[in-house]
């Protein structure tokens, strides 16, 4: 048992102060006698004993009614304001991090002198801290690009406002991230020395360098024989206010089109600038290649594939039955191998291929560029079916999807195609399921790639 030594509460004691406040009454009535005696013998005598005695009842009405408000008061509870909840004390760090936004910001101004002045004094008053700036220069005009770190309370509406009392015009906005805190000519080298290494890079490289974009490449021919073929394109590009047609150096065209911001003749020029580059290195695959041993035990090489596996690749695919063909091509046989030249091209994406010990090519996965998104595909040779190396292809293609930022991959097959749907299911990631007419659409949806701290502000 559990001894209680709570007291009980004690009643507070109201009469020992009435019985004070009656004491200090007698008190002031027998004072105010005394000077009633001395004051009615005077001059209009009975006028000041009466206000006197107005003033004694007031003050003791004023009192009583005093002390009873403050004991009501100590006694009632007051209700807390749900809308000013209690905050968690932050240190200097987090507040910096959560306290401001990133934005980019594109505007036109008026070229002449103080036009830039009078922006950056109106976006000051608003609080907010240019970070980088990029002019490019247009016949009427110029548009300025900067990153800014704003206080996270203000509203697009209020940077757009700010914008136009500095002079600026047909303001675009964008919330950023902390990759865009790398400035313009850092990032340009980076998407450069990448496409450089590696000739599939250069559709993703653009899409980089330009944002939320539409990218297609289009061959000269297409696998199928008809459909869109890419028409003439000068050496020297087409750029249409927000479409740029770019001569693909592999053959065809490259489109790229945003339709929500038009592009700059300084953009076309950094566009113009990466396809010569990639022109005049020509076709080039990184040498990597990694050995994986198979549950059963054998090994297989895992390594990119272009151009010079075409060869290996038909001979896979005369070896491969008419039903494993139509799952993968979800049409005759006869189209596989128009496919072959365009899917191994590094213009359409990346392709893995697998090989055995012996030199035998047993499995191509492809991941292709569509548009703005991503598609997965899967080739294995009758015999090697089952026996995990689809999964392994499927596993370092998702891994390549992430790397290059892409937010979901998706994969078009036949719904009996039960290893595929077994195969993305083992990635043990989000999965939707669409179903149409025996067709099944199998879409991933991928964690972003880690987007390093911001750093503090100066």
């Amino acid at each position: 048992m559990t001894d209680e030594t709570t007291a009980k509460p004690q009643r507070p004691h109201h009469w020992r102060r009435d019985l004070v406040e009656l004491a200090a009454l007698f008190t002031a009535v027998a004072a105010a006698d005394t000077v009633a005696d001395t004051v009615v013998h005077g001059p209009d005598g009975p006028v000041l004993l009466a206000s006197s005695a107005a003033a004694l009842l007031a003050t003791t009405a004023f009192h009583i009614w005093w002390a009873r408000r403050n004991s009501n008061r100590s006694r009632t509870p007051q209700p807390k304001r749900p809308e000013q909840p209690e905050q968690p004390r932050q240190d200097p760090a987090a507040e910096d991090a959560t306290g401001t936004t990133l934005w980019r910001m594109r505007t036109t101004v008026r070229d002449e002198p103080g036009s830039l002045a009078a922006l950056c004094t109106a976006l000051a008053g608003q609080q907010v801290d240019i970070l980088s700036l990029q002019t490019h220069p247009l016949a009427d005009g110029v548009v300025d690009e900067l990153l800014l770190r704003a206080p996270a309370a203000l509203a697009a509406t209020d940077l757009a406002g700010a914008a136009a009392a500095g002079g600026g015009r047909e303001t675009w906005l964008e919330r950023a991230d902390a990759h865009d805190l790398v400035d313009a000519p850092t990032r340009v080298l980076n998407l450069a020395t990448r496409t450089a290494l590696d000739a599939a890079e250069l559709p993703l490289a653009l899409r980089r360098l330009f944002g939320r974009c539409t990218i297609r490449s289009v061959p000269a021919r297409s696998p199928r024989g008809g459909g869109e073929t890419a028409g003439q394109v000068p050496a020297e590009g087409v750029w249409e206010e927000t479409v740029m047609r770019l001569r693909d150096p592999s053959g065809g065209t490259i489109t790229i089109e945003r339709p929500y911001l038009p592009f700059t003749p300084t953009e076309f020029a950094r566009a113009r600038a990466l396809v010569e580059l990639d022109a005049r290195l020509g076709p080039r695959v990184p040498p990597r290649a990694d050995v994986l041993t198979l549950p059963e035990g054998n090994e297989i090489t895992v390594r990119r594939a272009g151009a010079e596996d075409l060869a290996a690749a038909r001979a896979m695919q005369e070896r491969c039955s008419a039903a494993t063909l139509a799952q993968r091509y979800h049409g005759p046989a006869g189209d596989a191998d128009r496919y072959l030249r365009h899917l191994l091209s590094p213009r359409f994406g990346r392709t893995l291929a697998a090989y055995t010990a012996t030199g035998r090519l047993v499995a191509l996965g492809h991941l292709l560029w569509d548009g703005d998104e991503t598609e997965v595909a899967l080739l294995v040779e009758d015999d090697w079916q089952r026996r995990g190396v689809g999964g392994e292809l499927l596993g370092r293609l998702v891994d390549l999807a992430v790397a290059d930022g892409c937010r979901s991959v998706y994969a078009v097959t036949r719904s009996s195609n039960t290893g595929m749907v077994a195969a993305m299911r083992a990635l043990d990631l989000p999965l939707d399921y669409q179903v149409e007419e025996g067709t099944l659409v199998v879409t991933v949806r991928l964690a972003p790639a880690p987007i390093p701290a911001l750093p503090p502000a100066p």
